[in-house]
């Protein structure tokens, strides 16, 4: 069975959080993704070092710092955020580079499993975090930040 790691789906909704935000280039820092997603801050924390790393995220320092997007969401796939996260994406123990398998020179399923997953990264490489951004059929987006002020209106005839 195929499945995406849970490293893989904090990173996934935190690019698209970022995604969403309202102003461009805006940042949130790791602590406002993890209490709006239930996501441990320890983790995420790891995880968004990661994808700095890879340059999908850019951190900033200062007081209104944190994390944005390293280039517009439409150029990063889900693929580069896989990989940036969980390393090359693979479907077999054995890779073209590594031939240590003792059924190395006999496997009769090796080039079709090779083959299957080219065609499931590229399949990743072609949904992009700007596309998952806009599907609305997932649960509610979190609450953008929002400020208060409060206004004395004096009463009338003072």
């Amino acid at each position: 069975m195929l499945r995406l790691s849970k490293r893989t789906d904090y990173a996934l909704i935190s690019m698209k959080h970022l995604a969403l935000r309202p102003e461009s280039g805006a940042s949130s820092s790791a602590r406002e993704i993890s209490e709006s997603y239930d996501i441990p801050l320890e983790l995420l924390a790891k995880v968004l070092q990661r994808l700095v790393r890879a340059g999908l995220l850019l951190s900033v320092q200062g007081t209104r710092g944190g994390y944005r997007l390293g280039r517009s969401a439409a150029s990063i796939s889900v693929a580069d955020v896989i990989q940036a996260v969980d390393g090359p994406v693979t479907v077999t123990a054995c890779s073209p580079d590594d031939h240590t398998c003792d059924q190395y020179t006999k496997c009769s399923i090796r080039d079709p499993l090779w083959k299957l997953k080219n065609r499931i990264l590229d399949a990743l490489t072609t949904v992009t975090v700007a596309e998952m951004a806009a599907d609305t059929d997932g649960p509610a987006r979190p609450p953008a930040p929002t400020v208060s002020r409060m206004i004395f209106v004096p009463p009338i005839g003072e």
